[in-house]
């Protein structure tokens, strides 16, 4: 019997990324990425930054905003994400309801905290923000949904790190650069690997102004059906507020929410060691 196709995929494929990927597609995917990382580009700016002429620009975008994942702001004739790109994200989020059983914690989180909550996961190495609860505090922690940030400066990416299997800690860590933000972060694989041990010990990870110096972030894992870390509940906000001596209590309290979040999506937390 022959093998049946991989679903997915058409009978023909091979594992050849350059040979099947459409050249018009990761330009216009390139530009898309580019606009939603900023607050609105000009076509020569979008052109400078893609490497493209700006009539070859000018044809993808306006490609994109038929589909209205492009805007043009006509005042100052700048490009925006449109609101098709709001309508793709919310269908990335709609994949599993752990955003939508993270809700209610979140909220009861920031309130006993007093601080913003966060909700996150790991994507390509990196930590990939899905949402957030914010204070309503005139200085807060921001993370808008499709923040990035490198996992060994944040709260949660290092809860993520701290209980996910070894060899894919490991291989996480030695993938990406350590790259030092503060006086304070973490950048060598041995301190790392320390501190992650600490986190395991304690039930909570801790960003103490590591990614940003004045703030600190405490996280905890969310588990899945496996005992998988599938994302990261957390509390950031200002280390004025949030001091050394509250860290244990604040800890105490994220580690209920995701443990809440745990249980309402059929996960279960693994077995301390």
């Amino acid at each position: 019997m022959s093998e049946s196709p991989r679903r997915g995929r058409p009978r023909a494929f091979h594992d050849k990324t350059e040979q099947n990927t459409v050249r018009a597609l990761d330009r216009a995917m390139a530009l898309l990425q580019a606009l939603a990382q900023s607050d609105g580009l000009t076509l020569s700016e979008l052109a400078q930054q893609a490497g493209e002429a700006p009539a070859t620009v000018y044809r993808v975008l306006t490609t994109l905003a038929q589909r209205q994942m492009v805007e043009l702001d006509p005042r100052g004739q700048v490009w925006h994400v449109g609101p098709g790109t709001f309508r793709a994200g919310a269908a990335f989020l709609r994949r599993t309801n752990v955003v939508e059983r993270a809700r209610a914690p979140m909220q009861g989180l920031m309130r006993a905290t007093g601080e913003t909550a966060n909700l996150g996961i790991e994507r390509s190495g990196e930590v990939l923000f899905l949402t957030q609860v914010e204070t309503h505090q005139p200085i807060r922690a921001f993370f808008p949904p499709g923040t990035r940030s490198p996992m060994h400066a944040s709260g949660i990416g290092k809860a993520l790190l701290a209980w996910m299997p070894e060899a894919r800690r490991r291989t996480l860590i030695a993938g990406a650069p350590l790259q030092g933000f503060t006086p304070s972060t973490i950048s060598d694989e041995a301190a790392l690997e320390a501190d992650l041990a600490q986190c395991r010990a304690r039930g909570f990870a801790l960003d103490d102004e590591e990614r940003t110096a004045g703030m600190r972030c405490v996280a905890a894992p969310v588990f899945n059906a496996l005992g998988e870390p599938i994302a990261g509940l957390s509390v950031s906000g200002p280390v004025f507020r949030m001091q050394a001596e509250d860290v244990t209590r604040i800890g105490a309290i994220v580690a209920a929410a995701a443990a809440e979040v745990t249980m309402a999506i059929g996960g279960i937390a693994p077995k301390t060691k």
